[in-house]
């Protein structure tokens, strides 16, 4: 791998960053008579296949109960029309609030909405927007919208065959929680990996866990990128599925926008036990079979290419919001 192509991607990944912020802004100050709600005529013009998959995948997100005979409180939920930019203040949640912000803006100005931003792992109180929730059956009060776009969709073209690449485990993370911590504890310095923390606040009892931050390119040089949820999802999930590596990990217990809680163990990423018992087996298995390898790859692109519709994202996203505004009675502007 050159310093040529860590170059690209550094450049590349920063452009992805600032069009995020200039596409937010642009819509911010943009005036609202500029947006619509979707209509019937946006899925009437879907070939049936899509218009299914957009409904699935907008029922998916929301799993609010009808309305029927509950009644929400929503004083303490902000207008629309008041949800405004921070500036000036120290959490200013930038990427969320501009993700939010399109496509509240589609929507009366008067209509109330709550949202949690941050990594969200547990069942929100009230029916809120959010960026992640526990991957759960049934009804939910989280509502998934494409939050933090600019962090968690940046993918990059692998390049680089399977078969090609090191028959090895890669894993670059920030380690504080007890689960990123037992799988150095059980494979750092085993011939089968190499995974190490970037950051030095934790874990300083062992200083030979430590190593340097590895850009993405050189990361897809390994067969095997483990994808180990942090303060929620893996966030490496998304690029790694995109590419012709393997992503390995535990069944998530988290979800985003992504679906997480849709994928399939074994057929679109390698599943290991949460004590990482079985990772060298599972490794070895795949080193010995690359067509099966090749197959569960196949299948996570399959994944991916879900999200790579630019108007179908936002058809999908606008949806989710209008079956929240309408799951939550607000048939007429809050009072």
């Amino acid at each position: 791998m050159t310093n040529l192509t860590d170059t690209l991607f550094q450049l590349r990944k920063g452009w992805h960053k600032a069009s995020s912020y200039i596409s937010g802004f642009g819509m911010y100050f943009m005036p609202r008579t500029f947006f619509r709600t979707p209509t019937e005529a946006d899925l009437a013009s879907l070939q049936p296949e899509e218009r299914e998959h957009v409904l699935q995948r907008a029922a998916y997100y929301n799993r609010l109960p009808e309305q029927g005979t509950r009644h929400y409180d929503m004083q303490g939920w902000p207008r629309i029309k008041d949800f405004r930019y921070p500036f000036g203040q120290k959490e200013r949640h930038s990427n969320y609030f501009l993700d939010l912000y399109r496509v509240a803006c589609h929507f009366n100005p008067e209509y109330r909405m709550a949202y949690r931003f941050g990594d969200i792992t547990h069942e929100t109180e009230v029916p809120a927007l959010v960026k992640s929730r526990p991957v759960t059956e049934g009804p939910t009060n989280s509502v998934l919208l494409k939050l933090n776009q600019a962090r968690h969709y940046f993918l990059w073209k692998d390049t680089l065959g399977f078969r090609s690449k090191k028959d090895m485990l890669v894993s670059r993370n920030v380690v504080r929680q007890p689960w990123r911590r037992l799988l150095l504890e059980e494979y750092a310095g085993h011939p089968l990996c190499d995974i190490g923390q970037t950051n030095r606040d934790t874990n300083t009892d062992h200083p030979e866990w430590m190593k340097d931050y590895l850009t993405i390119p050189r990361q897809l040089e390994y067969k095997f990128i483990a994808c180990i949820e942090g303060n929620d999802v893996a966030t490496n999930l998304k690029w790694v599925m995109a590419s012709n590596s393997l992503a390995v990990m535990p069944r998530p217990r988290y979800e985003t926008w992504f679906m997480e809680g849709r994928l399939i163990p074994d057929y679109h990423y390698v599943e290991i036990k949460e004590d990482y018992s079985d990772l060298p087996e599972k490794l070895g298995h795949y080193i010995r079979h690359p067509e099966q390898a090749e197959s569960i790859i196949a299948h996570a692109h399959e994944h991916v290419r879900q999200f790579l519709n630019p108007k179908r994202e936002k058809l999908i996203s606008l949806l989710v919001m209008e079956s929240y505004l309408r799951k939550t009675g607000q048939t007429h502007p809050t009072e």
